[in-house]
């Protein structure tokens, strides 16, 4: 396996990866009637907005994972609102109130109301980033490669800190997060937000 930067043809193969670990990890392929949604959500902004944070681990067979980023979480935001999110309304409409939403839905949700970072978290950890692999990708030290991949480019880009957001369930990707070096910033009943300093 080797890691390279994310091409333009690999879009398709990212969502792949992103559908088949988005539920705490775990293939959430049952849960969504369109493929492609989580995906639209959760990689295709950081290919559309900061392709040069994205980097790929690849098995010369297929993509078996990611790692996405952004540099400036508050500008990335910003241009999603004006780049990436009008086109994806136009296609899903918001969900009705007043009756449960279906997994789509939830999701239909986040692409007309997309979270926004706490100025708190941004003051000393300014990125983000995103990481996913497939499960015969995972426990070999290459999750904590792809990630310093990314982490060796925003020290480049003289980035002070970086944050991410998981799942309180998912305890395999916290313990890794915490054995990285990410230590908890915040956390509430559904998720923790963890980050890293970049510069002394």
């Amino acid at each position: 396996m080797f890691i390279r930067p994310a091409r333009g043809g690999d879009r398709e193969a990212l969502y792949d990866v992103c559908l088949r670990t988005g539920l705490s990890g775990q293939d959430a392929s049952a849960l969504y009637d369109d493929p492609l949604l989580l995906g639209e959500v959760y990689v295709g902004p950081y290919l559309a907005v900061e392709p040069d944070l994205a980097f790929v681990l690849d098995d010369e067979a297929d993509v078996v994972g990611y790692v996405l980023g952004a540099r400036d979480t508050r500008a990335f935001e910003r241009r999603c609102e004006l780049e990436w999110w009008p086109a994806l309304r136009a296609r899903y409409p918001a969900p009705p109130p007043g009756r449960p939403w279906t997994p789509d839905e939830h999701l239909h949700q986040l692409i007309h109301h997309p979270p926004r970072t706490e100025p708190s978290v941004l003051a000393e950890h300014p990125a983000h980033l995103h990481i996913d692999l497939l499960p015969r990708a995972q426990g070999s030290g290459f999750g904590r490669r792809l990630l310093g991949r990314l982490i060796d480019r925003l020290r480049e880009l003289s980035v002070r800190g970086v944050h991410l957001a998981v799942d309180a369930r998912n305890e395999r990707a916290i313990g890794f997060y915490r054995h990285v070096g990410l230590q908890t910033l915040r956390q509430t009943d559904d998720a923790l937000i963890m980050g890293m300093a970049l510069t002394s």
